[in-house]
């Protein structure tokens, strides 16, 4: 029998049992037959129907969760093994690199040209390959969260220049998998939107200390005022012109780090006197 099925019929029963309760009482009553015995009897039924819907519904939203946790791993944890793959594929490119680095001197007499040239190859290299930058990524136990943050990542504008730091690869929370992706989602999404081809630095940093999730987004900013920072997570504000789309995401990110006694702030700091915004959430 199909799932669908069986709640229906569940839902029936329950319904059904409620009314049925419910008419023999006011029968009883009509008919001047009522006898409290039978009432306890009827009472106790209702509570059991009544304990059974609730356990129904928080069975239910149980599953539901596990259902979109199970979502999660599959849509997230497919772009984490993307980057493996190619990382790998890279492998062989870079025995092929470290050799020609171990041969130059076959073709360079000269030592100084022959540290220069190698030192010329290897910047290129670096310069050229841009996966490794996220290797960090692949160190930290949450998998799916490195999963989320790798496909934002590469979906963002190409002028965004994103540096993820992890400062503890055991990640520990208590929060559930699928609301701190639509947490880490919302900064995320929102250091990336204010970004510019000028104005194009990311910061990412990951910890864990005293079994909580440390998340914080860096993005470098123009000027913004300190009155201006402190209505952040207020329902409605927004600092895009089309205001009026926008404004919800910091108010629903604080309703849910909220929601589970954590902390969620916002400041502003200079990096290599450049500014950035800081968002940094403590779950």
């Amino acid at each position: 029998m199909a799932d669908w099925v069986r709640k229906f019929l569940y839902r029936i029963f329950c319904v059904t049992a409620l009314m049925v309760s419910v008419y023999l009482i006011v029968d009883f009553l009509i008919s001047g037959t009522f006898d409290y015995r039978v009432f306890i009897m009827f009472v106790l039924m209702v509570i059991v129907v009544i304990w059974g819907i609730v356990d129904w519904r928080s069975n239910y939203v149980l599953i539901r969760q596990k259902e979109n946790e199970l979502r999660l791993y599959q849509n997230y944890l497919i772009p984490l093994e993307e980057l493996v793959k190619e990382i790998r594929a890279k492998q062989h490119e870079f025995d092929n690199h470290l050799n020609a680095i171990l041969n130059m001197h076959l073709t360079i007499d000269n030592y100084e040209e022959l540290v220069a040239k190698q030192s010329e190859y290897i910047t290129e290299i670096a310069r050229e390959d841009d996966s490794r930058k996220y290797l960090p990524l692949l160190k930290i136990s949450d998998k799916i969260l490195a999963g989320f943050i790798y496909s934002k990542i590469v979906r963002a504008p190409e002028y965004v220049q994103t540096d993820i730091r992890v400062w503890n690869k055991e990640i520990v929370s208590g929060i559930s998998e699928h609301h701190l992706i639509e947490i880490v989602g919302t900064l995320i999404d929102n250091a990336y939107e204010a970004c510019t081809e000028e104005k194009n630095q990311v910061l990412i940093e990951i910890d864990s200390q005293n079994d909580k999730l440390i998340f914080t987004i860096k993005n470098q900013v123009e000027n913004i005022g300190l009155g201006e920072i402190s209505h952040f997570f207020e329902k409605g504000f927004s600092t895009k012109e089309d205001g009026k789309k926008h404004g919800l995401g910091l108010y629903n990110a604080k309703m849910l780090v909220n929601r589970y006694h954590g902390e969620i702030t916002v400041g502003m700091e200079k990096i290599e006197e450049r500014k950035f915004i800081s968002f940094v959430v403590v779950i």
